[in-house]
């Protein structure tokens, strides 16, 4: 072991990454009395505060409210075109950022009990980790390194100055022309949200059709609002080369459906995937194993494969989102700091913030269909006769909720306005193990657009006492209460 470091105190647990995993892990920890450090090469906050949700959802909002604005005859107002100031736009994303960096703040941690190490970190052997020329002790640790964007091996795409989810918060001019690689969550997000203030966006995705982890409906009803904003989608298309144009610019090859074809731009965004950040930690001297894509091996404990070593969030290359994060940390830290066997849930919710928003749990119409065939349930809801919806001018999207054949919610798809919050609702019935009755039985506040799903509830109930069958038992029922009555 090569260190010319001091030895430190014995901690009840040391945490690797300051995003959210590891600010959480690390509070909870210190406010049960343990004695925590937490390791962290740059700025506390992750990707969460710095370069992702926040900054997006920035972005999104003054992009929808531009949006709105251009459209305003949908509620009775007269159109107007905004005067989008892409700097003063941008100016404000970052005033987000620093109002909410004090609570993922050094600071913050300290007063909570935690000690703030700005440094690398890396495993020197059981129970070690060497930071800031210090050894470490540790009875737990906890990785929660996140991840990183990738980039294509596509040729000549370095030489583009290609934007990432980290770079692209840097802009203060906007793109005239933007091409963007990859129709997942975040090339739909920020496709669209730039598309509202004004580039000339083109989305490029290789699969036959965006946000593939969703329901095909909502990859159409995406695919349709992008393309009404002004995106160009190619799906089926493959970008090959990036080529430079003789005035001095870019232009991207692709290859599709019908032939190879050239775009040009001015700024190409990549978000065609992400990296577990597990490289220069030292996972060798301990026994943590990794796999092919470099995520840590966990189990349903978020064990690793050392003993007294967990692993939180993005760095375990399962689902990729800010609150799984949290639910890792929930979950890793009194497993680590007392032995308990609490087991993460498979039961979690996300949600795409395009719009509208694509909000998703437990399973989708044709994963169900793949277990039970046609004994499937399924109950749906179309916005369009949703009175709040209506009322808001944003009378688009659906509620799609998904039955085992006993009728139990075992997943649902809200893609509509307000998706990300109805979304909560239904995972706590599929968690529960509800049937859908339970969805239509729940009082809703009237009107809001959380009654979607409800409404795709009651559709459900009302097909299933009025077919012929049960319509004559309950005349025949009926009749007899007539007569006892007289």
């Amino acid at each position: 072991m090569e260190h010319a470091g001091r030895v430190s105190r014995r901690y009840d647990l040391v945490v690797l990454g300051g995003g959210t995993g590891g600010l959480v892990c690390s509070m909870i920890a210190a406010s049960v009395g343990a004695r925590v450090a937490l390791i962290e090469r740059e700025r506390t906050g992750g990707d969460c505060l710095w370069t992702g949700c926040i900054p997006s959802k920035s972005l999104i909002a003054a992009a929808g409210l531009a949006h709105r604005m251009r459209h305003a005859d949908a509620v009775g107002l007269a159109p107007v075109e905004p005067e989008i100031d892409f700097e003063r736009v941008m100016e404000r994303v970052w005033g987000a950022i620093r109002t909410i960096e004090p609570q993922d703040s050094p600071e913050r941690l300290r007063a909570a009990g935690v000690e703030v190490i700005h440094a690398d970190g890396r495993f020197a052997g059981p129970g070690t980790i060497i930071a800031d020329g210090r050894e470490l002790r540790f009875r737990a640790a906890i990785i929660a390194t996140g991840a990183q964007p990738t980039a294509p091996p596509i040729p000549g795409l370095a030489d583009a100055d290609p934007l990432s989810t980290d770079s692209i918060w840097d802009l203060r001019e906007l793109p005239p022309r933007l091409a963007v690689l990859g129709g997942g969550p975040i090339g739909c997000e920020l496709g669209q949200a730039f598309a509202r203030l004004g580039s000339r966006v083109t989305l490029v995705e290789i699969a036959d059709r965006l946000l593939a982890r969703e329901d095909p409906q909502a990859s159409e009803l995406i695919a349709s609002r992008l393309r009404n904003d002004g995106v160009d989608v190619r799906t089926r298309w493959r970008a090959s080369d990036v080529r430079k144009t003789p005035d001095g610019g870019h232009e991207l090859v692709l290859d599709g459906p019908d032939g190879p074809e050239t775009v040009p731009f001015d700024r190409i965004l990549v978000t065609t995937g992400r990296s577990p950040r597990t490289g220069d930690l030292g996972l060798d001297s301990v026994g943590v194993r990794v796999d092919d894509r470099g995520a840590i091996v966990v189990d349903t404990r978020l064990r690793a494969t050392a003993r007294g070593i967990y692993a939180a969030g993005d760095v375990t290359g399962l689902l990729s989102f800010t609150h799984v994060a949290a639910h890792h940390a929930r979950v890793a830290t009194p497993n680590a700091l007392f032995h308990t066997r609490t087991k993460i849930s498979h039961t979690l919710p996300w949600v795409t913030f395009t719009d509208p928003e694509v909000a998703h749990v437990g399973l989708t119409e044709s994963e169900a269909r793949e277990r039970w065939g046609d004994r499937v349930i399924i109950a749906e809801f179309d916005y369009h006769e949703l009175d709040r919806a209506i009322t808001a001018g944003e009378a688009y999207g659906f509620a799609k909720l998904v039955g085992d054949p006993r009728g139990r919610l075992v997943g649902a798809t809200v893609a509509a306005p307000g998706g990300g919050d109805a979304i909560a609702e239904l995972t706590a019935w599929v968690t529960q193990g509800e049937k859908i009755g339970a969805v239509s039985r729940t009082v809703h506040a009237y009107p809001t657009l959380a009654e979607g799903p409800a409404r795709a509830a009651d559709g459900y109930l009302t097909a299933r006492y009025s077919t012929p069958r049960v319509r004559a038992l309950i005349r025949v029922l009926l009749a007899a209460l007539r007569l006892t009555a007289r």
